[in-house]
């Protein structure tokens, strides 16, 4: 049988933390990101299933189909070895993993393709475009050190907090509603974009005025609506855009 253990010692917790980080390298179309996280998983199980043939069986929970955000990564890999200590001492079923690997990761995934990639790394560029248009450069240098710091710092305090808490750390995340909180930063978006069109295509006068308000409106209109494929906004953009600047050129 497993280790009967408390904690996993800070040294294991580290190196599983550091694997993290490696998550996509071997990303393939049958499992998807399944190698990668029994790498991460890899020193843990070791120390909790010191013997090889019941490591093995604990491994093929690993080696199923997996894909996450990589931002939530560290959290998951943090709550499954949370649940493997709590599984190696007997206190928790095994296939209390496989639910839970199955319906958190996925569910993580969305919401962080709709939190981080399509808000937060979109208001990332758009800072980073508005910040090189106006030739700020030293403070975009100094945005883009502080923003990496800042994911490496939330990367570490939620692996911990998945080890930690457990089960408990999905109420906290469910309680961030992020969901919401992207749809706002996409209005702040639309703001972005309609001063980075300014910066780049400085004209003054009305026209340029028409051009903002433009931008502005269909971007947060865009935005808040998610029933609205892309493809229309930007067709809708560019039209109006076209109008636009037909008017103003008479």
């Amino acid at each position: 049988m497993g280790q009967k253990t408390g904690e996993l010692d800070t040294r294991t917790l580290l190196s599983c933390f550091l694997r993290c980080y490696l998550i996509g390298a071997a990303y393939n179309t049958r499992g998807l990101q399944h190698v990668g996280l029994a790498f991460a998983m890899e020193p843990g199980l070791s120390v909790l299933y010191p013997d090889p043939a019941e490591r093995d069986v604990v491994f093929a929970r690993y080696l199923k189909l997996y894909n996450t955000h990589f931002f939530w990564t560290p959290l998951l890999v943090g709550l499954f070895l949370s649940l493997e200590v709590k599984i190696a001492q007997g206190v928790a079923p095994a296939e209390m993993l496989d639910n839970v690997k199955t319906t958190t990761a996925f569910t993580l995934s969305a919401i962080g393709d709709t939190f981080f990639s399509a808000s937060i790394m979109g208001l990332w560029g758009l800072s980073a475009a508005c910040l090189t248009a106006a030739g700020h450069y030293v403070l975009l240098a100094t945005l883009m050190g502080l923003l990496f710091v800042t994911v490496q710092v939330f990367k570490a305090l939620s692996f911990r907090a998945g080890y930690r808490e457990g089960f408990q750390v999905l109420r906290r995340v469910k309680r961030w509603d992020l969901v919401n909180l992207g749809r706002r930063i996409k209005v702040a978006n639309a703001v972005l974009l309609t001063i980075f069109w300014l910066l780049a295509r400085p004209r003054g006068g009305t026209a340029a005025v028409a051009d903002a308000a433009l931008v502005v409106v269909l971007a947060a209109w865009a935005a808040t609506r998610p029933s609205v494929s892309r493809e229309i906004a930007l067709l809708l953009l560019g039209a109006g855009w076209i109008v636009a600047r037909s008017m103003w050129s008479l």
